[in-house]
């Protein structure tokens, strides 16, 4: 329906022959032009009938399966869906058809009715008609989010209307060279004045104010949108092919606040004169090739605006974290992962008080995590993984409060979990794996009560595990793999965790995933909003599941564990576990099961065959005893049972195997399982922690935690 508005006291325009549309005598024109600069709106305008004409044979074009135009009949322009017309007139002015489910190519009668001042479609597709030339009135063109609208853009994009404020061709088919505009417009004021302007662009708006061309397929350098240097705030150019070097240019666009030019081909070095205004909030130049230092200063700040998200991830730029960064007082997130970066992070990155987001994984960096981190009191992640860090975890994190991520993964952290930690209550992702981290689990643990995911995989920790380990409600994946615990597994309360207990038991798909839990992925949300308010979220991504393998574990395997409806990973390997296997009947979802090189005996239970998720099974170097039949067919899982003398695996002939011990166990293991259906990686990495320390160093250097961050202008 269209927006209504006050009625006007002024008669409507009747044309004396509605079959044949005359225009308004320029006078009456310039009147009402001069008396509504924003044209009036009423509750009852009867539509222009070429109009009308036009809107019914485009139209005619679409596929309208909800039949939301059903409502375009008869004269009266406030009865049909997505118009809006002026009041005295009754011309169309604004026509807006998003998200009510169109498809169909453009027809090039719409184009006639040149009035238009704002134009809105979504899930078309073909080609821009050249037609479009005649909407010289647009103020606003959004065709985003049609993925079969596509072709070169036009030639003609930055010449048919000099009012257009908005421009938004994201998430389409574009490809090709964003075009060279040269043309002569003609002004109109007192006398005619003929102006040849030429420009290497593809935008040459001088009200241009914002510009998505986002994922398309655009290619070509980038230009530097000169004629819009005091409109233009929102440029969004992600997701495109565009390459050479960043033009400084680009910064002496006044008014910009938000520029995305990540996910494309850009090169060479960030020149050190490429200095953005105060009013910049959002720079994201992500996922690029672009290499060199980082510059020193790369945006003016005062105490009132400046960045406030700054993304360079996913680089080549190298050299130290410049100090002056700690100067951008505004800054509320900060992406520098995937890069060459070395030195130290900066000792006084605490004075950036507003920071809720740190990532710099995935570099070289050296030196402790400062303590004057913990000025950034509103951090909701801190993600340092994959690097260099060294020194002990500050007893100080504890002013964190807000923490959600805590990722110091692969580096070389020592000494043990300071019981102060207890204070970052709000915990919901903690990732220490691969570090030289010591002692026993303490109490502090058990204050992160959102607990999502947990790894301390692969450090020195020793002790008995605590009986609080099962009781996190929201726990979903739990790594202890690769350390030194022993005693029992605790046979706690196992019903509390949401994610563990969850009984869903539909069958997976075949192409369904498998992510295990050594590589979660988490997809991270980014988004400023308004003026400078920035909006963190993620998404976790991981197999629900339980690692205890690898440590000095004895005695037997706790019934409620195998009672976990939702678990998907069990891994309890290279331990010193004995006993029977309890019966395996609820675990309908598990896919993972590992419980290789321990001392477990008795039969292989024959409900395990029954579980129509598991597509990897690992029973192997036990004391398993008896007959394994065909039928239950465990021929699925090749190698599964390897080790086990005292087992007859029978065989399609009917004979009994015996699962003798390979010579060289670990090399013949790995040859037998390399032509199932998941590499020996997945569940054999326990035993190279285990017994092949070189092997262990090569592996945590070699895990890539997955954060995958998503930023929106």
């Amino acid at each position: 329906m269209g927006i209504q508005g006050n009625a006007s006291s002024l008669k409507p325009y009747k044309n004396p022959n509605p079959h044949h549309s005359l225009p308004l005598p320029l006078s009456l024109l310039l009147l009402i032009l001069l008396i509504y600069p924003n044209p009036p709106l009423s509750a009852s305008v009867e539509l222009n009938p070429d109009h009308q004409a036009s809107l019914l044979l485009f139209k005619s074009w679409l596929q309208d399966p909800n039949q939301a135009l059903s409502t375009w009949v008869g004269f009266n322009c406030t009865s049909w869906a997505g118009l809006t017309c002026h009041n005295q007139t009754g011309w169309l002015i604004s026509l807006n058809l998003t998200a009510i489910n169109l498809s169909g190519p453009l027809h090039p009668m719409l184009c006639m009715i040149t009035t238009l001042e704002t134009l809105v479609l979504s899930r078309f597709s073909g080609d821009i008609p050249g037609t479009f030339v005649k909407l010289r009135h647009l103020r606003e063109l959004l065709l985003n989010g049609n993925q079969g609208l596509g072709g070169f853009l036009p030639s003609w994009i930055g010449n048919f209307s000099k009012k257009l404020e908005k421009l938004d061709l994201s998430s389409n088919m574009f490809r090709g060279k964003i075009p060279k505009v040269c043309f002569t417009w003609n002004h109109l004021n007192i006398w005619i004045l003929e102006t040849i302007i030429c420009w290497e662009m593809l935008v040459s708006f001088i009200n241009l104010g914002y510009l998505n061309l986002g994922s398309n397929e655009l290619s070509g350098t980038l230009p530097c949108f000169s004629a819009s240097v005091e409109s233009l705030s929102v440029l969004n150019l992600a997701n495109n092919s565009i390459v050479g070097g960043i033009p400084t240019c680009i910064a002496s666009l006044r008014s910009l606040s938000r520029l995305n030019l990540s996910s494309n081909g850009l090169k060479y070095e960030i020149s050190p004169r490429l200095v953005f205004s105060e009013k910049l909030l959002v720079l994201d130049l992500s996922f690029n090739d672009l290499s060199g230092p980082l510059p020193s200063k790369i945006a003016e700040t005062t105490d009132k605006s400046g960045l406030v998200l700054l993304d360079l991830s996913h680089n080549q730029v190298s050299g130290e974290i410049p100090s002056r960064i700690t100067e951008l007082k505004s800054l509320q997130a900060l992406f520098l992962s995937h890069n060459l970066l070395t030195g130290e992070i900066p000792a006084r990155i605490g004075n950036l008080t507003y920071l809720q987001v740190i990532d710099l994984s995935h570099n070289s960096l050296s030196g402790s995590i400062p303590s004057n981190i913990v000025g950034c009191f509103q951090l909701l992640a801190l993600i340092l993984n994959d690097n260099n860090l060294y020194g002990e975890i500050q007893p100080e994190l504890d002013a964190l409060d807000s923490l959600k991520i805590l990722d110091i993964s692969n580096n070389k952290i020592s000494g043990e979990i300071p019981l102060t930690l207890a204070g970052c209550k709000s915990l919901e992702v903690v990732d220490f794996s691969c570090n030289n981290l010591s002692g026993a689990l303490n109490d502090a643990i058990t204050k992160w009560q959102n607990l999502r995911f947990l790894s301390l995989a692969r450090n020195k920790f020793n002790g008995a595990l605590p009986n609080w380990l099962f009781t996190f409600q929201m726990m979903q994946a739990m790594d202890l793999s690769g350390n030194r615990f022993s005693g029992f597994i605790p046979d706690g309360n196992f019903n509390i965790s949401l994610n563990f207990n969850y009984n869903d038991i539909g069958p997976r798909t075949p192409e369904e995933p498998l992510i295990t839990i050594q590589d979660p992925e988490i997809k991270a949300f980014a988004t400023v909003a308004g003026s400078n308010e920035l909006s963190f979220n993620y998404d976790l991504f991981s197999t629900v599941g339980i690692d205890l393998s690898g440590n000095l574990l004895h005695g037997e395997i706790p019934a409620g564990l195998f009672g976990l409806q939702g678990l998907e990973y069990l891994n309890l390997s290279y331990n010193f576990l004995d006993g029977q296997i309890p019966g395996l009947e609820k675990m309908q979802r598990l896919r993972i099961l590992d419980l290789s090189h321990n001392s477990l005996s008795g039969q292989i239970p024959e409900n395990i065959s029954s579980l129509r998720n598991l597509t990897l099974l690992n029973l192997s170097y036990n004391c398993f005893s008896g007959i394994v039949p065909k039928e239950q067919g465990y021929w699925r899982f090749p190698g599964a049972f390897a080790g086990n003398p005292g087992l007859c695996v029978e065989s399609s002939g009917g004979k009994c195997e015996m699962a003798s011990i390979p010579t060289v166990p670990a090399k013949a293991f790995k040859e037998e399982m390399e032509d199932g259906p998941i590499s020996v990686w997945v569940f054999g990495v326990s035993a190279i922690v285990s017994f092949y320390s070189g092997v262990v160093s090569m592996f945590c250097s070699a895990r890539a935690r997955n954060y995958i961050m998503q930023t929106k202008v």
